[in-house]
């Protein structure tokens, strides 16, 4: 038995999860690019490091964002395929997540 209703609510989660992501992602990005132009600009104000930082922070945030969109997308349809393609989706952003959690918490470290 469905109920299309709640295929329906969950679709629209999953976009709205997978839009926040790549919004949260875009901003960092061109907060960023925004950020080394006045570096560039007008010595001082930033550092790299400070600028990677945040850009880092924006791409895990947005990273966990995408991954929750593509659960809720696969509970819709949990056929086999797609299962394998959620955990090989998940396991890259995990993996790119914690290197760029690590990399940001050595930039904490170093000033």
């Amino acid at each position: 038995m469905e109920f299309p209703q709640i295929l329906d609510i969950i679709r629209f989660f999953a976009l709205i999860l997978g839009m926040a992501g790549a919004v949260l992602i875009i901003y960092g990005g061109l907060k960023a690019i925004v950020k080394v132009l006045l570096l560039e600009i007008r010595k001082g104000l930033y550092t790299y490091n400070s600028v990677r930082r945040e850009l880092t922070d924006k791409i895990v945030f947005g990273l966990e964002f995408l991954i929750a969109a593509d659960i809720l997308t696969t509970v819709i349809a949990p056929t086999q395929e797609e299962l394998i393609n959620l955990a090989v989706v998940v396991v890259i952003r995990t993996i790119l997540g914690y290197f760029l959690a690590k990399e940001a918490a050595e930039f904490d470290l170093q000033g």
